[in-house]
């Protein structure tokens, strides 16, 4: 019976390929800006290659992290408009906001009867997935805490190595302070890019295992550890740009090519940027972990899932098919400075990109929480909150009041 069904199965999606190829698409996502939307483009340019007779809708609203646009996108979903496919982040992001109330068509059977199910790591589809059912398809996988650095700069100062304790890391700091330079680069207009610091930080002090803890509820937030991650971060700003508050992500990394700052702790969609300014990984910028979390690959991935109601479904499954397959995810995530989702598709020849695909396989995963992997929407938007109040007042004890609030309004253990 099930052979049976997946016959079926196999020849509905045979005439769809054959006979959807007209029409439109549309796909949303908040790629508007570096190498996120000179990948966006490319792939939609090879995708119309492939379906010249299908008009892809590029909807994409500005906003980094998708500030703006998730709330167009939530709008549009809970008012029955739903774009035909949407960018989301893996994790909560997805199941708390779209699955649960059943606003997403499961993509399982598609996946395995495209041949791609077992293509991806089991933890990412654990992750994409709700009661054994995939909801999304993961197109790329990037790690936040990574710190990025000027060559030049570094070297001007008297650095000759890469730091690996925080130690070392303040004093490099230091130099480029006493050099003239912005220590940090930072960007919090957007709230999220404060958050992601002190995540980061929070990995650092907590170790994988026991930040990992923190979100399946075997872990209280009450913990001294929290507190040290808050104290770090209150150190760091005081190496950041004084115009941190004005700047997005992309101002505050174009910074190091602008040979004004040394260092810049961000996603590595900060990779992709500096390659379409014309920078050579290995060459004009460097890159470490940030010192405490060498062992972890923090986790975001962008992923696309299938709305319920979408108007153009059969284009949607099309173009859903050919974001799992290899060509996609080769072409794209090397531009925007990810690596591929697939396990089997080429990240390229970037020196940085060859490295995290392998330290993704070996490292322990640890889930972003402003990128809406580790925690409901409501613990991430109250976590933004507390950081950004943190930066301003640099009170820790307030701090971390409003974040055990926070866990304590979605069930996480404060006690």
């Amino acid at each position: 019976m099930k052979k049976l069904v997946g016959i079926v199965l196999l020849s509905v999606l045979s005439f769809t390929m054959i006979f959807a190829q007209s029409g439109q698409v549309e796909i949303f996502s908040w790629w508007t800006g570096g190498g996120e939307e000179e990948a966006l483009l490319a792939t939609i340019q090879d995708f119309n290659e492939l379906y010249p007779n299908i008009q892809v809708i590029n909807a994409t609203v500005a906003g980094g992290a998708g500030t703006n646009a998730k709330a167009v996108l939530k709008t549009r979903m809970l008012g029955g408009n739903p774009p035909d496919t949407f960018q989301v982040h893996a994790g909560w992001e997805l199941t708390d906001t779209y699955v649960l109330p059943g606003l997403m068509e499961p993509l399982t059977n598609y996946l395995k009867s495209w041949g791609v199910y077992d293509k991806f790591p089991e933890g990412l589809i654990d992750i994409v997935s709700y009661q054994g059912e995939v909801y999304s398809i993961p197109l790329t996988v990037h790690r936040s805490n990574v710190v990025f650095y000027n060559k030049k700069l570094f070297n001007e100062i008297g650095l000759t190595k890469e730091p690996e304790t925080w130690n070392e890391f303040i004093n490099a700091l230091e130099k480029a302070k006493a050099a003239g330079y912005t220590p940090l680069a930072m960007g919090d207009k957007n709230k999220w890019e404060a958050g992601q610091i002190a995540e980061n930080l929070m990995v650092a002090e907590f170790g994988a295992v026991n930040y990992n803890k923190l979100f399946n509820g075997e872990l209280s937030f009450n913990d001294k550890r929290l507190d040290n991650a808050l104290e770090k971060m209150v150190q760091l700003m005081n190496y950041v740009n004084v115009d941190h508050a004005a700047l997005e992500w992309q101002d505050a990394s174009r910074l190091l090519y602008e040979d004004k700052a040394v260092f810049n702790l961000m996603g590595d969609w900060a990779e992709g940027y500096f390659k379409t300014l014309g920078w050579i990984p290995g060459e004009d910028f460097g890159w470490f972990e940030l010192p405490g979390t060498q062992a972890v690959f923090v986790l975001i991935s962008d992923t696309f899932g299938l709305p319920k109601n979408a108007p153009n479904r059969e284009n949607a499954l099309i173009l859903l098919e050919y974001l799992a397959s290899t060509r996609a995810q080769s072409l794209f995530n090397p531009i925007k400075g990810s690596i591929p989702a697939r396990m089997d598709a080429d990240p390229g020849d970037d020196p940085y990109l060859i490295q995290t695909a392998e330290d993704f396989k070996t490292l322990i995963i640890s889930p972003s929480i402003v990128h809406g992997s580790a925690a409901p929407e409501a613990f991430v938007t109250s976590f933004n909150d507390a950081i950004n109040n943190l930066v301003t007042t640099k009170n820790v004890k307030q701090a971390k009041q409003m974040i055990l609030w926070a866990a304590e309004d979605v069930n996480l253990l404060t006690d």
